[in-house]
């Protein structure tokens, strides 16, 4: 079994339309665009390839259209990629691409090996039964079938995550966007997950709400050494969260590296004019 990742990429690709001969030149960071002007397909991401390290977290920052969160849904299988492949060491000892994974393999790697808090909570939660049963939701997915078990399960994520224990048998639907994203993050930990991904967690939420959400994470990663790909257009978010860093532009990789050296010292054009508009 690998134990040197948890995740590895290779060559991911995600394109949106038939395709034609012109796409690579078409499209991408040198043509300003991820849309070709012959066929009109997107290329929503090409070639994205990276190793996830055990207690790792990994940045993808870039602006809306740039394919970051493309990248997060082909691995969390929502969507089906083009091309490329993507190991979980985990799933087959890490030797088997996960999307070969047959429907109840996908259904097992959603429910107990990956999580995906997605930026719209409404998009991970069912927002009409109570906090407790979204987290109850996902342990029945995995045969966890005492009730017992489930409630005090539900309840130390909902504490862990700073959600009132009162507010453990109330609707998602009335709860504010800060704390449905609580809940949420509550219930894609129930199993434990090897790897974490989310989406633009902080996105609309107000300046402290944001704050308290992200220091939440930061203590939830130290604390559980779950590995996380954190992707976000805003470049405090990934300062605050990511060891390490890769910067996409169009579709593509444009730099990557640790944040520390990325931030401080970027090389690509673009990166620079990201890290120049924090200033």
């Amino acid at each position: 079994m690998n134990s040197s990742w948890v995740l590895r990429v290779d060559g991911l690709g995600k394109r949106y339309g038939r395709g034609c001969g012109l796409c690579s030149k078409n499209t991408g960071p040198l043509a300003g665009a991820n849309s070709c002007a012959n066929c009109g397909s997107i290329l929503a991401c090409t070639n994205v390839s990276f190793d996830l390290l055990p207690g790792e977290t990994l940045g993808i920052v870039g602006e809306s259209g740039s394919g970051k969160s493309t990248v997060l849904r082909c691995l969390f299988l929502d969507e089906e990629p083009t091309w490329g492949s993507a190991y979980l060491s985990g799933f087959h000892h890490g030797e088997r691409d996960i999307f070969t994974a047959s429907p109840p393999e996908r259904r097992e790697l959603r429910a107990a090996t990956m999580g995906l808090a997605y930026q719209n909570p409404a998009a991970g939660l069912n927002l009409h039964i109570t906090a407790g049963g979204n987290i109850a939701e996902r342990l029945l997915n995995v045969r966890v079938r005492s009730v017992a078990e489930i409630r005090d399960r539900a309840g130390y994520l909902l504490r862990r995550t700073e959600v009132p224990h009162d507010r453990m048998d109330d609707i998602p639907a009335h709860f504010s966007g800060g704390m449905q994203q609580r809940v949420q993050l509550a219930k894609v930990m129930a199993n434990n997950p090897s790897v974490l991904l989310l989406d633009e967690l902080t996105t609309g939420l107000d300046v402290s709400v944001q704050a308290g959400v992200l220091d939440l994470v930061r203590e939830l990663q130290e604390q559980l050494h779950i590995a996380m790909v954190v992707v976000s257009h805003d470049l405090g978010v990934i300062r605050l969260l990511a060891g390490r860093t890769m910067v996409m532009k169009d579709g593509q990789v444009v730099e990557s590296g640790l944040t520390d050296q990325v931030l401080e010292d970027p090389h690509h054009p673009y990166t620079q004019l990201l890290v120049a508009s924090m200033t």
